[in-house]
């Protein structure tokens, strides 16, 4: 396990979240030592799918990927369809992606990186019905429990939906502190 002590992390989420891909996560990262920083496009109270509550502890439009070590992308229609719609939220993606900073996208999560450019030449999972969205802004599509993408651009780490996300969080604790 990584020692994540010296690390922020960003979890990008509005309503409609995946409960279990937001509270896992932030409980992973937690336990390996990292901070986690709920961002979201607004300042209120944001729910999950299934009740799940969280206060943001930043919004979107005063985030800056220079303050974060990593990213994480939670699925969730509802929240990835949100968020790319958010000029803010794409921006963070975009800029996380360009400075080659580690991101890590489950299920729908994965949506945005094609709204921020961040797709192209590489290799990802995602929940199946983003499948074509994805090839056609030029990633490679792989049915696989979790896909590490550390191809020179940054790492990438995806997975396809909330069943996987025990393997999902065991790679971003693993592999974000390295």
């Amino acid at each position: 396990m990584s020692d994540l002590s010296k690390w922020t992390i960003a979890i990008l989420a509005t309503t409609g979240f995946e409960d279990t891909e937001v509270s896992q996560a932030k409980h992973a990262v937690e336990q390996a030592g990292g901070r986690v920083l709920i961002v979201a496009p607004q300042d209120s109270i944001i729910t999950g799918k299934r009740g799940t509550a969280f206060t943001p502890d930043m919004i979107t439009a005063d985030a800056d990927a220079a303050s974060f070590g990593g990213l994480i992308l939670p699925g969730g229609v509802s929240n990835a369809d949100q968020l790319r719609l958010d000029e803010h939220a794409v921006e963070l993606v975009r800029g996380m992606a360009t400075a080659g900073k580690p991101i890590a996208a489950i299920c729908h999560g994965a949506w945005i990186l094609t709204d921020a450019d961040a797709v192209t030449g590489r290799t990802l999972t995602s929940s199946p019905t983003l499948r074509t969205d994805l090839v056609n802004a030029g990633a490679t599509w792989v049915d696989e429990e979790v896909c590490i993408d550390d191809g020179g651009a940054g790492l990438l780490i995806t997975s396809r939906t909330k069943a996987d996300v025990d393997a999902f969080n065991a790679a971003i604790v693993e592999n974000f502190g390295r």
